[in-house]
């Protein structure tokens, strides 16, 4: 068993878990809200240590990640555990509920991605930071292995615990699901949106950041969410690439899919402010990445199929504007 970090003991033989902002107090033999953190007479274990619930090679543009190792594909691990309950999640079958895991020990999962060929190791699919011991162990070897560690996150994590984590991240994509509290409370039933708007401030300044929201009509999708979220991201920097993404049915949500139209709207607005903004799950449009300086084509998406045409040398082509991406060294 592994001790879980930040928590203390309280008076009536509960534990308060402070990892983030749920704040779960635990009592004797129960588990957190996340399912990965249980008190064993008075001391917070994470049970979630090394159990995955899934692995597989993907393409680094379905995290979505657009501007890491463009066209390279990743290993990638999951969880079984969540602290959001978001009424629409597409991965509820993994992440709202326990399922089968297997343990794979940080020295296995190093090796399983060197011998796949992974540049790095991607922590996705369900919500890798309530796996955080798990990430510091294995994000510590996998540099020590020349491996680049990324996070796909609703980065809803305390300051303390993410400062500690982002020594051992290179890149994370972020689920900025509005900008609004009443928003994160209403459907994610967690007071977290001040939390994942900090995590963004946060990682900017140490790694590589792209940050996606998903549109949802009649949710989130009017003009004031969608200037209120790019005029946060530009605040911090207009060359974090912003992901607007089609909504569909799932779990308990029952709303229509967002129209395509609502999504192009949306890359308008941003693109007023920002200077990589992508339109996802709608097909074959919004894909490419060109120079923001001279519109010069960086690189060409079809589906998963990537060429980067307009790169040399880590700058533009053509205008040798420098390129915003995070490399593979191989």
């Amino acid at each position: 068993m592994v001790e879980a970090k930040h928590w203390r003991r309280l008076d009536d033989g509960r534990v308060l878990c402070e990892l983030c902002p749920r704040a779960c107090r635990i009592p004797e033999a129960g588990s957190g809200a996340c399912r990965g953190r249980t008190n064993r007479e008075g001391v917070l274990y994470a049970d979630n240590f090394g159990r995955c619930v899934s692995v597989a090679m993907d393409p680094i543009e379905k995290k979505p990640l657009h501007h890491v190792c463009p066209g390279r594909s990743v290993l990638s691990v999951a969880c079984n555990c969540c602290n959001l309950e978001c009424d629409w999640c597409q991965n509820w079958s993994i992440s709202q509920e326990t399922a089968r895991t297997t343990e794979i020990p940080p020295e296995q999962l190093v090796a399983m991605a060197r011998e796949s060929g992974s540049f790095g190791i991607a922590y996705t699919y369900t919500e890798p930071l309530v796996w955080f011991e798990y990430l510091l162990e294995a994000g510590a070897l996998a540099h020590e292995n020349g491996l680049l560690n990324i996070l796909v996150t609703n980065g809803v994590l305390n300051e303390e615990p993410m400062r500690e984590l982002l020594p051992f991240v290179d890149a994370m994509n972020v689920d900025l699901k509005s900008m609004r509290r009443e928003f994160y409370t209403r459907y994610c039933h967690v007071d977290g949106a001040e939390a994942v708007r900090r995590t963004i401030r946060l990682a900017s300044e140490t790694c590589h950041v792209e940050v996606t929201n998903l549109v949802i009509p009649g949710l989130n999708d009017s003009d004031e969410d969608l200037r209120g979220l790019v005029e946060f991201v530009a605040e911090i920097d207009p060359a974090i690439p912003v992901h607007f993404s089609r909504y569909f049915p799932a779990y308990k949500m029952r709303v229509d899919p967002t129209p395509v139209a609502t999504l192009t709207r949306a890359a308008e607005i941003a693109r007023e402010r920002l200077h990589y903004v992508y339109v996802g799950n709608v097909g074959l449009v919004g894909e490419d990445t060109s120079c923001p300086k001279c519109g010069n084509t960086l690189v060409r998406r079809v589906g998963y199929s990537v060429d980067v045409v307009g790169v040399r040398d880590g700058n533009c082509s053509e205008c040798g504007r420098r390129a915003d991406f995070l490399w593979c060294d191989a």
